[in-house]
């Protein structure tokens, strides 16, 4: 997973860096007008976008996180497709499959659920692990393999899954790998009583989905993806990013620290929160301020941990404390 400084981006120009900023504030103030009182979530959900990766909101039902990934998807003006997981959800559901055409006599290829822009799993926790299995290749190089046979998903491509927590009915844990894939984790939680007031006066007659306008289409997201990539990062900033995830891997509360994948997504996080910030370089405060959204859903608590009540963001929280921050210049 490692790349070469020549293969990233050259640095976007000023007037680049505030065209992006302008993009993604509007991505950012078109979401907020159906998801009331979650700005922070919102940012969240618009900086995962710009990095190239995927979102997983986890939450009780009814908090408005499938809400947030249908106005994610409306307001690029992209190709969506929802997934509803349940325990008989078939992998070739996601993938699909191959299908005998007697008069081509040839095998014909039926894509599946996961072929577009924006690909919605709503409550992915309720799926067999197997199924859940089918969108690791999917997430991680853009493509679909059946039956020997590869097909490229379409570009951009991110997925926006929504969980339950464990503790309720019918769910299963997501395998480490597919946790791994997701670059950031964000909880709703349930909203003031004024958010709530307003989410009443404005949803109460009519599907406020449907009244969305896209405020950006695909080929600039995907652009725009591209440019963000080569946001500068110093070499120091760099090393805070690996600290914050090798002290993880020795942090006595955990027996599973976050992997060099999720250093990968983390500064690719940084990067598309600095450009919302209108600058063109990442500091460390990018980096510190990401880490629990990034990191917090890879790690596994040890026993006595998890027996304690320890909740794996503490944990971060306490990291992004202890690990020193880099000074400016150095």
């Amino acid at each position: 997973m490692t790349t070469s400084r020549r293969d990233h981006p050259a640095p976007p120009e000023p007037q680049r860096t505030t065209e992006i900023q302008q993009t993604a504030h509007r991505l950012v103030t078109n979401i907020e007008t159906v998801v009331v009182g979650k700005s922070g979530a919102v940012r969240t959900a618009v900086i995962v976008l710009l990095a190239g990766g995927h979102l997983l909101l986890e939450d009780v039902p009814g908090v408005g996180k499938t809400m947030l990934s249908k106005a994610l998807a409306r307001s690029i003006d992209g190709t969506v497709r929802r997934i509803q997981f349940t325990p008989d959800l078939l992998p070739s559901d996601v993938t699909g499959t191959s299908v005998w055409d007697p008069q081509a006599r040839a095998f014909e290829f039926h894509p599946g659920a996961v072929f577009g822009n924006i690909v919605v799993g709503d409550e992915i926790n309720r799926a067999s692990p197997k199924t859940q299995s089918a969108l690791l290749e999917c997430m991680e190089e853009r493509q679909v393999t059946v039956d020997t046979t590869t097909h490229t998903l379409e570009d951009p491509f991110m997925v926006v899954a929504t969980q339950n927590p464990l503790e309720m009915e019918g769910t299963y844990a997501l395998p480490e790998a597919q946790r791994d894939r997701f670059t950031a984790r964000i909880s709703l939680g349930y909203p003031s009583a004024e958010a709530e007031a307003q989410m009443l006066a404005g949803h109460g007659s009519l599907d406020p989905i449907s009244e969305l306008v896209p405020v950006t289409d695909v080929k600039e997201i995907a652009d725009l993806v591209t440019t963000v990539r080569g946001v500068h990062v110093a070499p120091a900033v760099e090393q805070y990013a690996v600290a914050l995830s090798a002290a993880t891997r020795t942090h006595p509360r955990l027996r599973l620290g976050a992997s060099p994948r999720a250093t990968l997504h983390l500064v690719r996080a940084a990067r598309a929160l600095a450009v919302l910030e209108g600058r063109a370089y990442v500091i460390p405060d990018d980096v510190a301020t990401l880490a629990g959204p990034v990191l917090a859903h890879r790690l596994l608590l040890a026993a006595d941990a998890a027996v304690a009540g320890t909740r794996p963001d503490d944990v971060v929280a306490e990291v992004v404390a202890d690990v020193r921050v880099p000074s400016p210049g150095s």
